[in-house]
Parts: C-alpha cells; sequence; structure tokens
C-alpha cells in the first residue's frame, strides 16, 4: 500500500488511523484463525485417543460450519473498513480476491466436502476427496492474500 493510498486526511484524522487498524486487526484476526483452526486443530483432532473417523468428521463438520460464519462476518467489517475510504485499488483487490477465494471455499468446495463426508459415514467411501486439497489450497491462498494485505497496512502505518 502506498501513501497515496491512505485517504488524504490520514495524516491528520483520528478517524482514519482507527480504519486503518481496523484494516491490521481484521486481517490478523482472520490469519489466527485459519491459522489455529485448518493448520493446527483439523489436523490435530484425528491423533487424539479415542477420536474416531465419524466422531472427527462430526466436529469438523461443527467446527469448520462455524469458522466459514466467522470468516463471512470478518470479510464483511473488513469490506467496511475498506471501500469508500479513498485506499488505492491495489488493496481494494486483495480485499475483493479474499472475498472471491471465500465464496469459492464456502459456496462451492464446503457443499462438495459435506456430500463427502456423508458418503464416508455411510461407508461408501474410504475418504481422502480431493475436495479437501482444494479446501487447503484456498486456505493456502487466504492466508498469503492476507500477510500481503497485513504486510500493506504495516507499512502504511509506518508512513
Amino acid at each position: 500500500m502506498t501513501r497515496e493510498s491512505l485517504p488524504t486526511e490520514a495524516k491528520t484524522s483520528r478517524d482514519s488511523y482507527d480504519w486503518l487498524g481496523m484494516r491490521l486487526v481484521l486481517p490478523a484476526l482472520w490469519l489466527g484463525l485459519i491459522v489455529g483452526i485448518s493448520l493446527i486443530e483439523a489436523p490435530l483432532k484425528f491423533t487424539a485417543p479415542g477420536i474416531t473417523i465419524p466422531l472427527g468428521l462430526g466436529i469438523g463438520r461443527l467446527v469448520f460450519g462455524a469458522m466459514n460464519i466467522v470468516e463471512i462476518v470478518i470479510l464483511a467489517a473488513w469490506f467496511f473498513a475498506t471501500f469508500g475510504r479513498g485506499l488505492a485499488s491495489s488493496y481494494q483487490r486483495m480485499v475483493s480476491a479474499a472475498a472471491a477465494v471465500l465464496l469459492v471455499k464456502v459456496a462451492w468446495i464446503r457443499p462438495q466436502l459435506n456430500h463427502e463426508t456423508d458418503l464416508v459415514l455411510s461407508g461408501a467411501s474410504q475418504g481422502g476427496s480431493l475436495w479437501h486439497y482444494a479446501y487447503i489450497a484456498c486456505d493456502g491462498a487466504l492466508i498469503l492474500l492476507l500477510i500481503a494485505a497485513l504486510w500493506a497496512g504495516i507499512r502504511a502505518l509506518r508512513r
């Protein structure tokens, strides 16, 4: 994010710095959510004593469903903190790209994963669907976008 990406009044207005702070807090919160759940909780869940595949899949459905709702709320707040505030189009494209990835993840991949989970629970499939890898790829893309947005926000604070 370049100096011109900050609102003109950012040099003097506390309100502008508050919005800049939101543009740091929200992607950081989202990044922490993805790292905590997708990269730490999900893989470890199946190594816990007594966790069966059906139990792990049921927990996963609940956790990832809740996570997706929180992601949507964070994204909505991030949109509000970003658009109409005089930011550079490059930063707005990062937010829009994150929205597109989340839309693919929630509206297209997650229903496929739910179907795959149903098949595993009914005994019709052994699991290991490519949809899991697609979901992981979306989370990887989000991680990169969120880090880039955080970096841009930090650079803007230093100016």
